[in-house]
This record gives structure tokens, C-alpha cells and sequence, in this order.
């Protein structure tokens, strides 16, 4: 092997899933150790339309541990990204003076270089540290020859990157521990349990996220009693219904108790102060049609959640897929320029009735919507085999197409 070529033995690319939250996240108890005020459950999206592919190789070679995100390098050094790396290391070298041959081929002595990218706009504001989070730290992991559970690690990068470990439907629980060593999270139920299920991310035109979630959720704490009050009294009582409602498949349930917890999160938002909105007209507009949709057809057909910014992901089951995007389409005209307006899975055409389009009622917003994300609910992270895929070149450096 030449002296400027990387030992590819050494070199592992893994990909990750984003997830979202139906019963919410937000608040933390212990900000350096990223413990939540409050469990939750969320939906893992499948990596067809939205992942995050991370490649970390280590060498003899390289001067120092660098990382590259989405083509440009950034600080190593951020304490978050230490605490993940630190913690895998510790666990490796740990596993090694046991006496584990797992971990000999990995010289814990050699720096590492990572390199990652997503397969989806971060402007879209779709929970792409949970991603990248739990990419990094199942890439490390398989590179330095760590098993076990690993969501805890994943949680100090960023809290909902947990979730991000598991395939399907998967919940956070808080734990009661100082250390953190019981907030975890946990499978609820895999992604083949509920294969009608679908979901459609509807990403709007404009307003970016006004406040960022760590700084939201730290002025949440000091001055929301409806925060406190939902961690308390509401959330824990939710977490079992929405368990429930999973394991049945009852989509009635799981649909009202998504919307319903959607709506106190924005509420705790608007109640912490100064208030934070997260919602834009464009939002109000889709809570709106979900409801008169609904409405329409005297049953609850389709479920909005919304996390920290203004775009919209819809669950509905498979045979209103067609109808329902039809139904977005009309009422936020779209301007294609060469764009595709529904991306991810393919959706059937549908017609629209006059009276269904009455019934809504709403007043068109023409370009409110960019695009639709059309998915459904996919695995965990996953190891990349072809040692083409990886994102690092021979020379330990990120390929040019990255």
C-alpha cells in the first residue's frame, strides 16, 4: 500500500435515519448531559427519502481528528461532538484492556477523520442533528469495535438523536438517574408493524427557524408553568396512550393524540416569555385544512405535527395519500421552475370534488408549500458494505462529489 493511501480495514460508512416526534420533546433537566424534562415518542422516517451517511476512518497518517459536514469543515472541538467521540474511545479502550479481539485491529492511538452529509435540505429544518448524531455515533462505534446500547452516547450529541437509533416507532424514556445512565430509548415497535402508515413532509416556501431549539428550550424551562405542568401532569399519561394506540394501529387515536400534543408543545412556546413562534401562516393554513378535512368526511383521516419551525409533517394512512396531496396541491398552488413538487415515494393522481373543495373552504395560498416529501416509516442505522460509497477518498480527505 502506498505510504499516502488510507487502509480502507479502517474506514466504515454507516447511515441514519431522521425521526419525528408525535408526543414532544422539549425541555432539559441537565443541559450538559442532555437529560429531557419529560419522555417522548417519535416516528423514524425511512433513509429512501431522509438520511444522514457518515464515513470516520482512522490512521497512522493523520495529524489530528477533523470533521467535514456537508462539504465544508467545521470544529472538532465543539462539546458536543467531544462528548460523543470521547465516550466511544472510552468504551473501545475499555473493551480492548479486557481482552477484547474485537478492538485490536483499531489503533485507539490513531486520529480519526469523519465526513457526513444528508440526502435532504437542512434549510427544510427536519431534524438533522438527530440524523447526523446518530450516524457519528454508530459509524464510531462500528469503527472502534463498540456494541451495546449506544442511544445514551447518541443523546449527548443531541437529545432527540436517541430516537435516531431505532427503526420504527421508538420512545425516550427520561429516566430518573443524575448520571443519565437510564435515558435511553427504546423500540416501541419495528417498522414492518404498521406498513400502511404514511407520511408527507410539507416543507414551506420561507420563514426559517427564528430561535434555535437549545436557547427556546432553556427559556421554556425558566419561564413556562404550562411547560412544568405538561412534563408533569399531561406527558406521562400520553406516553402510555400513544404506546397504545401504536400497538393497536388505531389511527384515530394516534392521529388526535398527535395533533393534540403538537398543539400544547406551540402552546408552552407562545407561553414561555418573551413567546416563541415556531408556526407561520403557512402553518395555520395546513392546521386548518387538516381539520376541515376531517371534518368532511366526519372521521379523522389525517394527523399535522409540527417540531421547531414551520413546516408541516402529515400522518395518514396509504389509501388517502392520493387525495390528501391533491387536496395540498389546490389549496397551495405551487411554482414549479424545473422542480418536482412531490419527491420521495411516488403518489397516484387523484381527483378532487367540487364539494370537498367547498367544504374546505379555505382561501388558496399560492407557493405556501415547496415541495412534498412523500415517505413512510423505515429502519434504524445502517452499515454502507460497497467501499465505494464512502465518503472519504484513499487519501483520508472527503471525495470531490461530497
Amino acid at each position: 500500500m502506498p505510504e499516502d493511501c488510507l487502509d480502507t480495514s479502517n474506514t466504515v460508512t454507516c447511515t441514519a435515519p431522521v425521526n419525528i416526534a408525535v408526543i414532544k420533546y422539549w425541555g432539559k433537566r441537565n443541559e450538559e448531559l442532555i437529560l429531557p424534562i419529560n419522555s417522548s415518542l417519535s416516528v423514524t422516517l425511512h433513509q429512501d427519502q431522509l438520511k444522514t451517511t457518515t464515513t470516520a476512518a482512522t490512521s497512522r497518517l493523520f495529524q489530528e481528528d477533523r470533521i467535514w459536514l456537508n462539504g465544508k469543515e467545521e470544529d472538532i472541538t465543539h462539546p458536543r461532538l467531544q462528548s460523543c467521540l470521547k465516550e466511544i474511545r472510552r468504551l473501545a479502550r475499555k473493551r480492548r484492556n479486557d481482552g477484547d479481539p474485537g478492538v485490536e485491529s483499531n489503533s485507539l492511538s490513531h486520529k480519526v477523520h469523519i465526513c457526513s452529509v444528508n440526502n435532504f435540505p437542512t434549510a427544510a429544518g427536519l431534524a438533522s442533528s438527530a440524523a447526523g448524531f446518530a450516524c457519528l455515533v454508530y459509524t464510531l462505534a462500528r469503527l472502534f469495535g463498540v456494541e451495546g446500547e449506544l442511544s445514551g452516547i447518541a443523546r449527548q450529541g443531541s437529545g432527540s438523536a436517541c430516537r435516531s437509533m431505532y427503526g420504527g416507532f421508538v420512545q425516550w424514556l427520561m429516566g430518573q438517574q443524575d448520571d443519565g445512565k437510564d435515558s435511553v430509548a427504546q423500540q416501541v415497535a419495528p417498522e414492518t408493524h404498521w406498513p400502511e402508515l404514511r407520511i408527507l413532509v410539507l416543507v414551506a416556501s420561507a420563514e426559517r427557524k427564528p430561535i434555535g431549539s437549545t436557547s427556546g428550550m432553556q427559556t421554556s424551562v425558566l419561564t413556562s408553568s404550562l411547560l412544568k405542568h405538561r412534563a408533569e401532569s399531561v406527558v406521562p399519561g400520553r406516553m402510555m396512550e400513544m404506546n397504545e394506540a401504536v400497538q393497536r394501529k388505531d389511527f384515530p387515536a394516534f392521529a388526535e393524540l398527535t395533533m393534540k400534543d403538537s398543539n400544547q408543545f406551540h402552546a408552552t412556546c407562545l407561553d414561555t416569555y418573551p413567546p416563541i413562534f415556531y408556526l407561520s401562516s403557512v402553518s395555520h393554513q395546513v392546521i386548518n385544512l387538516v381539520h376541515r378535512y376531517n371534518s368532511h368526511y366526519g372521521e379523522t383521516r389525517v394527523a399535522y405535527t409540527f417540531d421547531a419551525g414551520p413546516n408541516a409533517v402529515i400522518f395518514t394512512l396509504q389509501q388517502h395519500v392520493p387525495e390528501f396531496v391533491q387536496v395540498v396541491q389546490h389549496f397551495f398552488p405551487p411554482e414549479i421552475n424545473g422542480g418536482q413538487f412531490i419527491k420521495g415515494h411516488p403518489v397516484n393522481h387523484a381527483a378532487l370534488s367540487e364539494e370537498l373543495k367547498q367544504s374546505i373552504g379555505l382561501e388558496p395560498m399560492p407557493r405556501g408549500i415547496s415541495y412534498i416529501i412523500s415517505t413512510k416509516v423505515g429502519p434504524g442505522p445502517c452499515v454502507v458494505q460497497d467501499p465505494a460509497q464512502h465518503l472519504l477518498g484513499s487519501d483520508g480527505m472527503p471525495k470531490k462529489t461530497v
